[in-house]
């Protein structure tokens, strides 16, 4: 129980915090701050909606919201697959790579001082065995 209510505790804070920090600073959620990174790792600054969807998350339809308004923004644009005509793509604009770089090292601050150096190599070596070991099973699950 300890374990448990520590992790649902403890990530929750962290996240919200990160969260805070991007807004208060940025002007960009923890969410927004994931969807830039995803694009802009990407080799043409593009990523599918469906495969956006799937790599942060999130729900198609929550993902359709959030980069509508991202797009408001001027952060992200939006294009028709090229591919298929059926597809759509989200890409990382100019101004949304600026951002991104504005806001990386807060987000990295973040996480380096909220955890990766609160734990030494072994404690660090155990967390992503332990969530390497929970991503496995719920990828083995069957579909809800």
């Amino acid at each position: 129980m300890r374990a448990w209510r520590g992790f649902i505790e403890g990530s929750q804070r962290l996240m919200e915090v990160l969260n805070r920090e991007l807004q208060s600073l940025h002007g960009i959620s923890l969410a927004d701050y994931r969807i830039l990174v995803m694009l802009s790792e990407s080799t043409d600054g593009s990523v599918r909606m469906s495969e956006l969807a799937d790599g942060i998350l999130s729900s198609r339809s929550r993902l359709t919201h959030q980069v509508r308004r991202m797009e408001a923004d001027g952060l992200v644009a939006r294009s028709t697959c090229v591919e298929d005509g059926r597809g759509v793509l989200a890409l990382i604009t100019p101004l949304g790579r600026e951002k991104l770089a504005e806001a990386a090292p807060t987000h990295v601050r973040g996480v380096r001082s909220y955890l990766i150096d609160l734990l030494d190599d072994t404690e660090l070596a155990t967390v992503a065995t332990v969530f390497d070991k929970v991503d496995a099973a719920l990828d083995a699950r069957p579909p809800v």
